[in-house]
């Protein structure tokens, strides 16, 4: 079982050419999950291509806003006032991405929170690729009652200190990965990376109506790509989505899980397409895109409770380009 391979990989073992050759294992505290929250303090340990830790960094981070739930991260409001700005670190944060996959728990998060940063900050996180260890741990088979850092760290014997503390958090997952990744070699196991684009939609109007909660009353956010409204499908719905075919317009389509490209940016693309964008599954949806058909998600278990076709990203990329008219039989 790939399980047992963590204690069974030597240095002599074989590694897999295709494997990267460095890692960022990365994790932020943010001032909340929305689009419009920000970073409060990042993390990175720099790994070789075995998984050797090579050197970490911390920072704080002024968030020019109220620091949300203190009570999880315990970073308030005072200690962050004397905090670095973001734009003041990203260069050096950027030089610890720099040619290397970004790891996190949870990836997608971690990813396009740093990647709202440096669009705020008008420039890009030099990222490419990046992978996420609950996908990996999926990958290996590894028997975890659930996908929680701490659950993680537990399976390979490793301490979690400050639980919700970036270079805590980001030592824990390194320590994490280092086993993970020399069983995924000596089962020559493909990772599960995943494609990082750089955000280039900030916008500078206020969303109105968005008032911020917390002790900076005059706080307005940004608006991050703020007219999010969709006209309504002007299309019927065909039908559903099936193999070989093309898509064809007014076909309802969702999404569950991690994306390569981001979410809202993906959905765009398939409304521009004349596709119905849903955010949930029945038995009128035509096809649900995820890169994890195993995971387990509401909408991946509806999907096989309807009998709902199901393709990946990069399907779903293919199937865009050639999408047929609603008038087609």
């Amino acid at each position: 079982m790939l399980e047992d391979l963590t204690t069974a990989v030597s240095p002599g073992t074989p590694w897999p050419a295709a494997y990267p050759q460095g890692y960022a294992v990365v994790d932020v505290e943010t001032t909340g999950l929305a689009r419009d929250d920000r970073i409060i303090s990042a993390a990175v340990y720099r790994l070789d291509g075995r998984g050797e830790v090579e050197d970490h960094w911390y920072t704080l981070v002024n968030p020019e806003r109220d620091p949300g739930p203190v009570w999880i991260h315990g970073l308030t409001s005072e200690t962050l006032e004397g905090a670095p700005l973001f734009t003041d670190i990203a260069e050096e944060f950027a030089a610890r991405l720099d040619g290397r996959v970004l790891v996190a728990h949870n990836a997608v998060f971690d990813w396009q929170m740093i990647a709202r940063e440096y669009a705020r900050a008008k420039s890009a996180a030099p990222v490419r690729q990046r992978l996420c260890t609950i996908a990996l741990s999926k990958e290996l088979g590894l028997p975890l009652p659930n996908h929680k850092l701490e659950t993680l760290a537990a399976h390979f014997g490793v301490v979690q200190r400050r639980a919700h503390h970036a270079l805590d958090d980001a030592r824990v997952l390194a320590e994490a990965f280092r086993p993970s990744l020399r069983a995924a070699a000596a089962g020559n196991v493909r990772l599960p990376l995943l494609e990082c684009r750089p955000l280039t939609e900030w916008s500078e109007t206020p969303r109105i109506g968005h008032q911020a909660s917390g002790g900076h009353g005059g706080y307005r956010p940004n608006g991050w790509r703020p007219s999010r409204k969709r006209p309504a499908c002007p299309y019927p719905n065909p039908g559903r989505y099936e193999d070989g075919k093309p898509l064809k317009q007014g076909m309802r389509v969702a999404f569950s899980g991690d994306t390569s490209i981001e979410r809202e940016l993906l959905e765009d693309r398939a409304a521009e397409a004349g596709l119905h964008v849903s955010t949930s599954i029945s038995r009128l949806t035509s096809l649900l895109v995820t890169n994890d058909p195993d995971s387990g998600t509401s909408k991946v278990l509806k999907a096989r409770q309807f009998g709902t076709p199901v393709v990946d990203e990069a399907a779903f990329g293919q199937l865009l380009r050639d999408v047929a008219p609603a008038s087609q039989k």
